[in-house]
């Protein structure tokens, strides 16, 4: 069994650089629209908080976790924008303070999970390792929401493999989300990582084929940039139909980013 450590230590990085970014954010920041629609840069780091808050839950009080998930059952369209909602009227002090505590809670819970374990969750139950993958994904994922509101361009990490083999484990995800059928084959994906290394998955001799930077590729199946503005190439017509409905995230399909041409 792979040692999950690694994947711990990368969560933990990203969250610390996500919170040396909102730290010392006027409370007008806090207040800042990001380019996710109704959610304010105060969102973003309450929907994270809340997240994280639902992963101890599921790892240290499946009772607790069960309720949770019947509540989201009876309001599948809104649960989480209410967990957003309400974490974002908080003052900033005090939001910073409940995420900042509640990831440290769900690292030391992971770390301590005993080798093996799974946890239940709104999908599949997931190990320590894919729980932290998806707390990983997802702190990144709204980071870059973040940043985009602010101006700040954050010099891509090594970090996003995670984010990338869980865009291309959700292939298959996101074409059932829409009543689609998966392609049958698998295709030949290829990444340009940012340390310079070549990521691949899949087959060599693929027919069909995803070649790109492995940074558009994440912000392509995050949903953060439309594909128009990213280096991401598809040979092949199903490789291509995916790059257009790729998302790395449960739940419904989403609506994605306006190309930058139309935004605004």
């Amino acid at each position: 069994m792979a040692d999950p450590t690694p994947v711990f230590e990368d969560l933990r990085a990203e969250s610390e650089e996500l919170d040396r970014l909102v730290a010392e954010l006027s409370p007008e920041q806090w207040a800042l629209a990001t380019p996710a629609p109704r959610w304010t840069v105060a969102h973003q780091i309450a929907h994270l908080a809340w997240t994280d808050r639902s992963a101890l839950l599921a790892v240290t009080d499946e009772d607790g976790f069960r309720a949770l998930v019947e509540k989201a059952l009876a309001a599948p369209d809104s649960f989480v924008d209410q967990g957003a909602e309400e974490g974002a009227t908080l003052p900033p002090d005090e939001l910073l303070a409940r995420w900042r505590e509640g990831r440290t809670a769900l690292d030391t819970a992971l770390r301590a999970s005993p080798p093996g374990a799974r946890f239940p969750w709104y999908g599949p139950p997931m190990s320590a390792a894919s729980m932290a993958t998806g707390r990983l994904m997802e702190t990144w994922a709204h980071g870059q929401d973040v940043a985009d509101t602010l101006g700040v361009v954050r010099p891509p990490t090594d970090r996003l493999k995670h984010v990338a083999r869980i865009g291309v484990r959700a292939r298959d995800f996101a074409f059932g989300v829409r009543r689609l059928t998966p392609p049958a084959e698998d295709f030949r994906i290829e990444l340009a990582a940012p340390s310079g290394d070549l990521w691949t998955y899949g087959p060599e001799d693929a027919p069909q084929r995803v070649t790109g930077p492995a940074l558009d590729f994440c912000l392509l199946v995050t949903q953060r940039a439309h594909r128009t503005d990213l280096a991401v190439r598809a040979d092949g017509p199903d490789a291509d139909r995916w790059l257009d409905i790729a998302q790395a995230f449960a739940g419904p399909p989403g609506t994605g980013r306006p190309p930058k041409g139309d935004a605004g």
